[in-house]
């Protein structure tokens, strides 16, 4: 499966667009993490545990969309973008939403 933040694919013609698919990911992160985030927060630096939990959502959504443009019969996904989202109680998770256009080319 082709994915592309761009509205084409270069050296392909689109011949059918299939509509808009997500991978949609809600991700707590527990305590341990949240404890090691806060002492590289005080310190400074970089908290490579959220980082981790952050790049590992990310790919868990865009394997949801392409497995849902999959289903659809789509070869590509163009226009793909990524959001990102605190939420509940104290913002102890995280929300990532892949989207894009499901579509076939040739």
């Amino acid at each position: 499966m082709v994915i592309t933040t761009t509205p084409t694919i270069e050296g392909h013609s689109i011949v059918q667009y299939l509509g808009p698919v997500f991978g949609e990911v809600v991700a707590g992160v527990n305590f341990v993490k949240d404890f090691m985030a806060g002492i590289s927060n005080f310190l400074g630096g970089r908290s490579s545990s959220y980082e981790e939990e952050l790049i590992k959502a990310r790919n868990e959504a865009l394997q949801e969309m392409a497995s849902r443009a999959a289903s659809l019969g789509a070869t590509a996904i163009i226009g793909m973008k990524v959001d990102y989202e605190v939420l509940g109680t104290n913002n102890g998770m995280m929300m990532v939403i892949a989207s894009g256009t499901a579509v076939k080319y040739e």
